[in-house]
């Protein structure tokens, strides 16, 4: 786009922006400096509010960018990452929600300690936390670089590495002036203009094709360049035995990876009861499914209407499928409806990025201030004087872990969102899965067995991703030219995710103290009644 169409784009995509701001203002100024509010937001939404927020954090750059463009590109192959995402939530729902909130206050790791030594629980979960928060970090700002160098008519390396660094920087402000109820409205604005943009967009391609579901993927499969393998599995993951392992181990890693995921579990803080957070991922469940289903349709219609081949030479990964199918549907490019409609989702891609960056920079700064830091500084101060100098300290961990984030996206700027978001989701299935499970429903679990738990599929996780064709050893690697690729796969969940199980069983059974029966008696009944719950 150029001109008054690029101008009238760039006006539209900077409303959001201002929006957001002016709710981050409005809200640090009636903050009152306690770890509570900064964390939890006080804990006073109410279950729709949060089910809107959960799924304002939930539904990504990966599931509006990455998930369309990998159907667009792979067809069947692309809807393993809709089902995984979505299947997901019944364990969150009838495992985690209520448990979590009831043993609780701000993060994983207060689970944990309450019935383990505090320390080294807190050290290896806090961890583990901000390494799979950095990981889905960058997914988002992958996803930020590729929309707004399309959005401002450049591919270039340079327009790419300026977004990226932009989204950092107002993901820091967001977190560290606004805190946990500043970001909660910005995801709840958020998950409203994303799923109005989702029907819109669905609507429109539902027309095209006169409501015509069959015709529509017909010619998605015609304009693919692989007719009828287009919707028949295999495209991606198909093939040698490599593939299809690495197709299982994605299909694991999504579907266990939620429940693992801080700056989900971070949600069920902000409500009062446990209750209530049962109710909120009902409500998101219901958003995130419709959600879903209307990404099959915009891949599917993205290869349809433009053909796989002219989404794969605007972002060789496919994340501006969406946004170029907008333009097209409006009208084209030069026509003001196609630039209207591609600036509307752009601001709702945009959106969706900055929503979901500053949930995850909240819950990855929540845990080196309130887990890392509070675990190791020495017990002196008042507990005023203690929580002033943990929100202190969380706002510093805020801009730190933006920068780790921005300069890890500066290197993964060519690889899909969605494939970027399933590694964190390993790391996630396979560190904080674990010793989450075995401490709400194991009795001889102990401090060894959690350690060891985190640990044991943390670093595993890490080592076979950097081992992997991920890294090096193929062109769409990070480093291209060099090649220490020995793990044959690129998604290492069906192999970290038993170890970090195995880990914790192993831990346990050779742990020279025995659980504390006390402790986790009195961690259980708060579990299942709410007894003595923050």
């Amino acid at each position: 786009m150029t001109g008054d169409h690029q101008t009238l784009a760039l006006l539209l995509f900077s409303v959001f922006i201002a929006v957001t701001l002016a709710i981050t203002t409005w809200v640090s100024r009636r903050r009152r400096g306690s770890t509570e509010e900064f964390y939890a937001g006080g804990r006073l939404f109410s279950p729709m509010e949060n089910g809107f927020a959960i799924a304002g954090d939930y539904m990504s750059a990966a599931s509006f960018l990455g998930i369309s463009g990998l159907i667009a590109l792979f067809g069947y192959d692309g809807l393993l990452y809709s089902v995984g995402f979505l299947v997901a939530w019944l364990i969150v729902l009838f495992l985690v929600a209520e448990l979590v909130r009831n043993c609780g206050r701000f993060t994983l790791a207060d689970v944990v300690a309450a019935r383990m030594r505090e320390r080294p629980v807190r050290v290896a979960a806090g961890a583990a936390s901000v390494t799979v928060s950095v990981l889905y970090l960058v997914a988002q700002m992958v996803g930020a670089g590729s929309l707004v160098a399309l959005l401002v008519g450049s591919a270039g390396q340079q327009a790419r590495t300026w977004m990226v660094i932009g989204v950092g920087a107002l993901m820091v402000v967001y977190v560290a002036f606004g805190g946990m109820r500043a970001t909660t409205w910005i995801q709840v604005v958020k998950a409203v203009l994303l799923m109005g943009g989702a029907v819109a967009l669905t609507v429109l391609v539902l027309v095209r094709f006169h409501g015509d579901i069959n015709a529509l993927l017909n010619t998605a499969a015609e304009r693919s360049g692989h007719g009828r393998d287009f919707l028949a599995p295999g495209l991606k993951y198909g093939g040698d035995w490599t593939s299809r392992l690495d197709f299982i181990s994605l299909g694991i890693a999504l579907v266990l990876g939620t429940a693992g995921l801080p700056h989900i579990l971070s949600r069920f803080y902000t409500v009062p009861t446990a209750r209530s957070a049962r109710r909120s991922v009902v409500w998101s469940i219901g958003l995130i499914g419709g959600f879903y289903l209307m990404t099959i349709v915009l891949g599917f219609g993205a290869a349809a209407v433009l053909g796989s081949d002219a989404v794969r030479a605007s972002n060789s990964a496919g994340n501006t499928a969406v946004p170029l199918l907008a333009l097209d549907l409006g009208g084209g490019a030069g026509s003001t409806g196609g630039t209207v409609l591609f600036a509307v989702v752009a601001a709702v891609a945009f959106a969706t990025i900055l929503a979901v960056v500053a949930g995850i920079t909240l819950a990855s700064s929540a845990s080196v201030a309130h887990d890392l830091y509070a675990a190791l500084r020495r017990p002196r101060d008042t507990a005023q004087d203690a929580q002033r100098a943990e929100v202190a300290v969380a706002r510093i961990a805020a801009v730190a872990v933006g920068a780790v984030a921005i300069g890890l996206a500066l290197l993964a700027q060519d690889l899909n969102v969605a494939f970027l978001v399933g590694l964190a989701f390993a790391v996630a299935a396979s560190a904080n899965l674990p010793v989450l499970l075995f401490t709400l429903f194991w009795r001889r679990f102990t401090t060894r067995g959690a350690v060891w738990s985190v640990y044991g599929g943390l670093i595993p996780a890490i080592t076979l991703v950097i081992l992997s064709p991920v890294v090096s050893g193929s062109p769409e690697a990070l480093f291209p030219g060099l090649d220490f690729a020995v793990f044959p796969l690129d998604n290492p969940g069906v192999v970290s995710i038993p170890l970090g199980f195995l880990m914790g069983w192993l831990g346990t059974v050779l742990s020279p103290e025995a659980a504390d029966a006390a402790r986790h008696a009195e961690t259980e009944v708060r579990a299942l009644t709410g007894a003595g719950a923050a």
